[in-house]
């Protein structure tokens, strides 16, 4: 890492985002710099992007799971005769 990656990392820090927490990690070099390459960013940047990837997948597989579990009451016909922009 440059100091220049180092120094974003702090600002996000100062602005207030949210908390970063330092990891090491024993990671396959090939498959990492494949990911770097795909994404065109660092490797902070790139493991961040896998990470929010993962939490999506979560997320999509548990809404998944709801399918056909929620019973909505849906006025069809007053929701057709909202006023269009």
């Amino acid at each position: 890492m440059t100091d220049r990656s180092y120094g974003r990392m702090d600002e996000r820090m100062d602005r207030g985002a949210d908390r970063v927490q330092r990891v090491t990690a024993n990671l396959p070099a090939t498959l990492l710099e494949e990911a770097r390459l795909a994404t065109g960013k660092g490797i902070t940047e790139t493991l961040t992007e896998g990470l929010e990837l993962v939490r999506r997948a979560a997320a999509a597989k548990k809404a998944a799971r709801l399918k056909g579990r929620l019973k909505l009451e849906i006025d069809l016909e007053a929701s057709r005769e909202r006023a269009r922009r």
